[in-house]
């Protein structure tokens, strides 16, 4: 009882002294919202009853309509070769993003004290936000991909309401994809005293590891006078494994080295994590408290050798990833986050690229402890414009303040082992781009020296003429396959990375006839072949890679455009409406993995087998006509059967770039019935199976979450995927009927997607059309814990049920 007394009082006087010291609020609720001007809406007396409620982080575009004329735009694609303009629909995803908008919030800043600090703090904010407080202007940032905070210290009342008004603006052909809008990722105040830690003034690297010992360097700067300086390293089991003090500081900044015995290694196959806890004394009293995760790990890049990771040479098996969530469009959420990164883990996806802009910090968080490596980017233009209104407007007066925040906010996160300063921005020509690329990597390497910076280059015979790729840490090549040999003789570095590569398309579940390959195909049902034999003509297929880093140790691995399909950007179709969304992912905008998928699978994946076959076999009028047959898996040859005869044993050669890497069996006949493939091992010996078949009559819904247990915190998510089969249960994969969704007890529809890029169905509506047999409904917790239960109907199918709970 004792015991219990007393680990009870150091729990309250630790949550005492962290109350004291400092204390973050994010701001998620009470915020009013209203799209279009406001004139006034900064002042306190301003009337906003009849705004909208909502909470933060918000798009206030996902909710639609989609529309072909949103920002219709009359230009030629110059990073895709054209030459002559031509009308684009859909290219910022046909969501009414354009305009300003306005956001309002009253909070009060608990326990404040004289000669404490307020800050607010944004994550993102969609775009050009001007912020004020109290009716006080307090601050402006330009880039709404970046993170940034005022001192509103001077600006709040105490032990009275304040009331935050922010405005946001976005143009038209400001973005060559969807860019969200609005409050988009977290808000929060941070109170802390006037002696404190500086806002990411933490700063954690590891310059020395061996197995027995490693050297944890922390910089920490801070404002004060008289301070000491105590540092805790705690590993991820809970203990206190080093500790440092210090009172010796270089004008604003302490610095200590900190050894931590028999260091546990980050890397994604172990992504161990330790935590500094850092605090801040004047005299006896505790002024700050901080505490930041980090890894202890360690990166090189040497010509010949390519890429290390803790001694290893490893090569990137890595996606770029736009920032929208599909149906939840750009507002940050982490549930949705986490479980695109479960998907691409079971790929065996090992690296991520944050295109063509700044990741959210929750992204960085969940790489880290699931176990990601990050390409970190910032622009997509620099001072020369791709789109009329985008970041070039900025780039002079800006991006040395963006890059340096991302780099403070984002440093200590071990995930991170490059830096990206641009992506194939029209500056790749002529001496000025040079310039811009050199100031930019040494902005870079003055703030983080431990990290290389590199470059999406598509146009990369004129950097080898200029020295552009030259100069750069880590020369990368978006595409550009024929050009590595060249560029490899012509850059010094010794290596090359393949910064963004394939850009195949696809739609999930859709086949075309012949199977053949082709070079921006288009079709009049607005969709693309998911045999994987479709490009645009500037990119190309992803065997064309895999032949690279197959045969090249100098190419150090690839970045594959995309880990999913994003809202925007529908190439081959923006010059065709309806569409909205990309086809280059290889999930679609549900998450759902098209056949692309298992091809990467099969390469990536080493730890499980994978064994999958296309097309699907419902092919009602396609009797005696040629239906190719694909399997994608990780075994070297396999036999196919079509309901119990052989179709003959293929085996993985050297005859073509396909056949290296697929199973295609070319002439076989459609038949109903059973398709059947046996898998060899290395021996000649059966090692695994799968089989198809034609599907009868629809017949019932079936639905899977991909977690039946959420948080009730009002923000936690469960992705339920409906799918139709017949009465044996087996998959119908041509049925498209229109569903209706109830969700009853302690949670809410959120929204559903269904991954088709021609649909115009809002999200947020409880009704959808299945694409090809499947489709995804959002379940959203609300603060009350307890069950929650989802219905799915359709007509002349039974209705689906599935029961989650909250906790």
């Amino acid at each position: 009882m004792r015991k219990l007394i007393l680990l009870s009082i150091s729990i309250l006087l630790a949550s005492i002294s962290f109350a004291q010291t400092r204390s973050t609020i994010e701001l998620s609720k009470g915020w009013k919202f209203y799209k279009g001007k406001a004139d006034g809406a900064h002042q306190v007396q301003f009337n906003d009853k009849g705004w909208q409620n909502v909470t933060v982080p918000h798009d206030w575009a996902i909710y639609g309509p989609f529309d072909k004329e949103i920002d219709k735009q009359v230009v030629a694609i110059v990073q895709n070769g054209e030459k002559v303009a031509s009308e684009k629909t859909g290219r910022t995803g046909a969501l009414p993003y354009i305009g300003e908008g306005w956001y309002r919030n009253h909070f009060e800043v608990p326990d404040y004290k004289a000669g404490q600090k307020v800050l607010i703090l944004f994550e993102g904010a969609m775009s050009e936000p001007r912020v004020y407080v109290n009716g006080q202007k307090v601050g402006e940032w330009n880039y709404g991909y970046n993170y940034f905070y005022f001192d509103i210290t001077n600006a709040i009342q105490s032990g009275k309401k304040n009331t935050l008004a922010v405005q946001l603006s976005n143009q038209g052909q400001s973005s060559r994809w969807y860019p969200g809008a609005g409050l988009y990722r977290k808000v929060s105040l941070i109170v802390k005293n006037a002696e404190s830690i500086d806002q990411w003034g933490t700063y954690i690297t590891t310059p020395y590891i061996s197995a027995d010992l490693a050297k944890v360097n922390v910089k920490t700067k801070v404002t004060g006078d008289n301070l000491r300086l105590q540092t805790l390293i705690v590993n991820a089991e809970g203990d206190t494994v080093a500790r440092n003090e210090s009172q010796t500081r270089f004008g604003k900044e302490f610095e200590q080295n900190i050894p931590v015995s028999n260091p546990q290694l980050w890397s994604p196959e172990t992504p161990y994590l330790y935590k500094a806890i850092t605090r801040l004394y004047q005299g006896s009293v505790l002024k700050d408290e901080t505490t930041t995760r980090f890894g202890i790990r360690e990166i090189s890049y040497k010509p010949g050798t390519g890429f290390s990771l803790n001694g290893k040479v490893r090569k990137f098996k890595g996606v770029c990833l736009h920032h929208d969530l599909g149906p939840l469009g750009s507002a940050i959420n982490v549930a949705a986050l986490r479980r695109q990164l479960r998907i691409l883990k079971d790929m065996g996806c090992d690296a991520i690229r944050s295109s063509h802009n700044m990741p959210s910090l929750e992204q960085l968080e969940l790489a880290d402890e699931m176990g990601f490596m990050f390409l970190a980017e910032t622009f997509d233009e620099w001072a020369r414009p791709k789109v009329k209104n985008g970041y070039n407007r900025f780039f002079n007066t800006d991006a040395e303040k963006d890059v340096v925040n991302l780099i403070h906010a984002t440093r200590n996160h071990p995930s991170i082992v490059m830096w990206s300063s641009g992506n194939e921005v029209p500056d790749q020509h002529g001496s000025e781009g040079v310039k811009r690329a050199k100031w930019l990597q040494d902005i870079f390497h003055r703030e983080d020296p431990t990290r290389p910076v590199t470059v999406g280059m598509d146009q990369v015979k004129a950097t080898m003429a200029s020295g552009f790729g030259a100069i750069l840490d880590v020369p990368g090549l978006n595409y550009r396959t024929h050009l590595y040999e060249e560029a490899f003789k012509q850059f010094p570095q010794g290596f090359i990375l393949g910064s963004e590569t394939a850009s195949t398309v696809s739609s999930r579940g859709v086949y075309k006839f012949p199977v053949v390959k082709a070079i921006s195909k288009t079709y009049d049902d607005h969709q693309c072949s998911s045999y994987d034999l479709e490009y645009c003509s500037w990119s190309n297929l992803p065997e064309d890679d895999f032949i690279l880093q197959d045969t090249k140790p100098w190419v150090i691995g690839e970045f594959v455009w995309t880990g999913f399909d994003y809202l925007g950007e529908p190439t081959p179709y923006d010059e065709f409406w309806p569409s909205r969304s990309s086809y280059f992912g290889i999930n679609d905008l549900a998450g759902l993995p098209k056949d692309r998928y298992y091809l990467y699978r099969s390469r990536w994946n080493t730890s499980d087998n994978t064994l999958h076959i296309l097309p699907h076999w419902n092919w009602a009028g396609r009797e005696g006509q040629t239906t190719p047959v694909f399997v994608y898996t990780n075994f070297d040859s396999a036999e196919l059967f079509i309901n119990g005869k052989s179709m003959g044993v293929q085996k993985k050669n050297d005859s073509s770039p396909q056949s290296r890497y697929r199973l295609m069996w070319m002439d076989v006949k459609y038949e109903p019935g059973t398709v059947k493939v046996v898998a060899f091992d290395k021996n000649g010996k059966p090692a695994a199976e799968k089989t198809i078949v034609t599907a009868e009559k629809p017949s019932r819904l079936v639905l899977e979450a991909d977690r039946t247990t959420i948080d009730a915190d009002g923000k936690d998510i469960s992705f339920v995927t409906v799918s139709v089969v017949d009465e044996k249960g087996n998959p119908c994969p041509t049925v498209n009927e229109q569903l209706k969704f109830k969700v009853n007890g302690n949670g809410k529809f959120r929204a559903a997607c269904n991954g088709d890029a021609t649909s115009l169905e809002p999200f947020h509506l409880p009704t959808m059309k299945l694409f090809n047999g499947k489709l995804v409904v959002l379940v959203q917790s609300n603060t009350n814990p307890g069950d929650i239960r989802l219905t799915v109907e359709g007509k002349g199918l039974r209705s689906g049920e599935i029961k989650l709970t909250s906790k």
